[in-house]
């Protein structure tokens, strides 16, 4: 939900102020733009 906000925020703030105030590492968020969809998820939704 964090990464979300995050994404849709881009353009109009700075990832790593984002991330500062919402408490998240800004290397997670670009792990998470990598693969937004954790391992379990991905299982349950067919793709590998």
């Amino acid at each position: 939900m964090r990464y979300t906000f995050i994404e849709k925020h881009r353009p109009m703030f700075a990832i790593r102020a984002m991330c500062r105030c919402l408490r998240v590492h800004p290397s997670g968020f670009y792990a998470w733009l990598k693969n937004p969809l954790c391992k379990r998820a991905s299982e349950d939704t067919g793709q590998t």
